[in-house]
């Protein structure tokens, strides 16, 4: 992969906000958002997030060779760790900067992508509770559709330091 190692080099970014948004100023993804607060993703990904025209969030990543499993393929567990991702990028809206958990997640495997696909995902949110997020979405590569999902979050409240310490 060409260009800077995004893992462990943060020059390229634009800003870096209290949620541990980053705005790519270059390359493919310039103008897109990612987290850093993840250590995960960070590692997995780089995924990206935007709001499009039309007030959709919009998902993607790169296929890269550090995605694939033995058989050349996008690994089952890249497009759940996406998806995942997607979420919280699909939920933001709701969360309106608290946090939360996935507490649940289902997924149906459809189709296989390779090295160099741009991997999108299209999705909404079908109902917001008080404290449960209700998501679903899909991931595609053009007009393949690879992998469904949907997944609940529930919104958490941090513990203080003290709180912490005590449990």
């Amino acid at each position: 992969m060409e260009g800077p190692d995004f893992v462990n080099d943060l020059s390229q970014i634009a800003s870096l906000d209290n949620y541990g948004i980053q705005i790519e100023t270059a390359g493919e993804f310039a103008g897109w958002r990612t987290w850093r607060r993840d250590n995960f993703e960070t590692h997995t990904g780089p995924f990206y997030h935007r709001v499009d025209e039309d007030g959709r969030i919009r998902c993607a990543f790169r296929v890269a060779e550090k995605h694939l499993n033995g058989s050349s393929n996008v690994h089952g567990g890249c497009f759940m760790t996406f998806a995942d991702y997607c979420l919280f990028a699909l939920a933001h809206g709701e969360l309106q900067g608290s946090s939360g958990v996935t507490v649940g997640f289902s997924c149906e495997f459809l189709d296989a992508a390779r090295e160099g696909e741009l991997i999108e995902c299209d999705g909404e949110v079908t109902r917001a509770g008080g404290s449960l997020i209700f998501l679903r979405g899909k991931l595609r590569a053009g007009t393949r559709t690879l992998f469904t999902f949907s997944g609940t979050i529930k919104r958490v409240k941090r513990k203080t330091s003290a709180q912490q310490t005590v449990s």
